[in-house]
């Protein structure tokens, strides 16, 4: 048994392929990762009502988000303490005004603490009692909330949420701005994607400017003729048809998209849709956004360029139309991503259609654009537990990008600094593992 040699597996320009495919190193990314960093666990909008309850996976952890009486949201570990049974075994619903476990009927408040004992006498000269916290659900060490987003960290300790999103916070800035109340709500449909590839695949892919001419050649081209046949017989096309189109731009478009890579391995894809046409509900939302906010702060929430924000290591967020994606590994090749929309408040109907169209063409298990991904993270998962070669190349405009104060800017946007950076912060995070967890 060897000590984990970080300096092996992430070199500045390439990655040994074991960091895709190890059932070991996975284990170790699930306890140093993704059980201490800050995790999505959904927005206060999914649990509305005091006994709402929406269960989410932490690492390998059950975990439930629960609305109290006195309005918190809690993120309780799903487990009775008495023999371990999960007391939610739905994705959702409302629990009333305490959970009850379906196998000795334990009760609990909302807050997990422990509320009856059925037969209680019968631990009496025991070491068990109501005060002890062993009675009790399990709280998340640490819960806060950030524009309505919900996060939980099952570490005590670390930076703040806001400290650890950085500057990539502006991804909930920004959706929650382009409403005129600064609100946003979850639709109550949410996709869900088994991917069989490891996460890592899915991140590096949503920030990678390259692919989308290659990958989603035939259906971008497929739209741009349609798209442009339409604008030639009636003078305009749907913006949906623009939504693919899009996807089959040059390689020089690609090029000139700027990616910006934060510490922490979280990095946007600049604005490149060009997602402000002038129709009439267009002028009509731009105008209900001014009203609120003032002519120049409207304009600022509109013209920020942004199309793809990433929480690393597991959360994708497209906030100019609203869309969220979250990771919850299951295995070093299988990956189960969550597909959220959300509705700005306060908007006309049509500005959430746009979102809509974009979840379903876009983003959802039925797409052409996801399908082309999926296929290639499968083929690469395959690739890299073959024989065929031991590294993964990363040197794509290696040296070439600029930093300044920690930030790291593409002065190509197809450079590979966003993976890079990404390992990065991969190689932060386990170096826990290494001091601590021999493999």
């Amino acid at each position: 048994m060897t000590t984990l040699d970080l300096e092996h597996l992430v070199q500045p320009d390439r990655v040994h392929k074991s960091v895709y495919t190890d059932s070991s190193l996975f284990d170790l990314e699930m306890e140093h990762i993704f059980e201490k960093a800050w995790v999505y666990c959904g927005h206060e909008s999914q649990v509305k009502n005091v006994g709402d309850y929406f269960t989410v996976q932490i690492g390998r952890q059950p975990m439930v988000m629960v609305r109290d009486k006195d309005q918190t949201v809690h993120v309780l570990y799903n487990r009775c303490p008495h023999r371990g049974v999960e007391l939610c075994g739905n994705q959702s619903g409302n629990t009333g005004q305490a959970f009850v476990c379906s196998y000795h009927a334990w009760s609990f408040h909302l807050n997990g603490k422990v509320r009856a004992i059925p037969l209680m006498k019968g631990y009496d000269g025991t070491r068990l009692h109501t005060n002890d916290p062993d009675s009790s659900m399990v709280p998340a060490p640490r819960v806060q909330s950030y524009r309505g987003f919900v996060f939980a960290s099952l570490s005590s300790s670390g930076p703040d949420l806001v400290e650890f999103l950085g500057d990539a916070k502006v991804a909930f800035d920004d959706m929650c701005d382009r409403s005129p109340v600064g609100e946003v709500e979850a639709v109550p449909v949410m996709h869900r994607v088994v991917q069989k590839s490891n996460w890592k695949f899915f991140m590096e892919n949503q920030l990678d400017a390259l692919h989308p001419s290659v990958t989603h050649q035939s259906t971008g081209v497929a739209a741009r003729r349609v798209e442009q046949r339409l604008k030639s017989e009636k003078g305009s096309a749907p913006l949906f048809f623009h939504y693919l189109s899009t996807f089959a731009s040059s390689f020089d478009q690609w090029d000139a998209v700027q990616t910006v890579n934060f510490p922490h391995g979280h990095g946007i894809l600049k604005a490149y849709m060009g997602l402000r046409p002038t129709d009439p509900d267009t002028v009509e939302y731009e105008a209900i956004l001014k009203k609120a906010y003032g002519e120049d702060k409207g304009e600022e929430y509109l013209s920020r360029s942004i199309h793809h924000v990433l929480i690393y290591p597991y959360l994708s967020v497209q906030s100019p139309l609203q869309q969220l994606r979250c990771l919850r590994p299951i295995s070093a090749s299988e990956t189960l991503s969550e597909i959220w929309h959300f509705r700005l408040k306060g908007v006309p109907e049509a500005i959430y259609q746009r979102s809509l169209w974009y979840f379903n063409l876009v983003n959802s298990p039925a797409t052409m654009i996801n399908a082309d991904d999926l296929e290639n993270w499968t083929k690469a998962q395959i690739g890299l537990q073959s024989n065929g070669g031991e590294w993964v190349s990363l040197h794509r405009n290696h040296g070439q990008d600029t930093e300044k104060e920690g930030v790291l800017y593409s002065n190509n946007g197809t450079s590979e600094v966003v993976m890079r950076n990404q390992f990065i912060a991969w190689k932060a995070y386990m170096l826990n593992a290494q001091s601590n967890n021999p493999v």
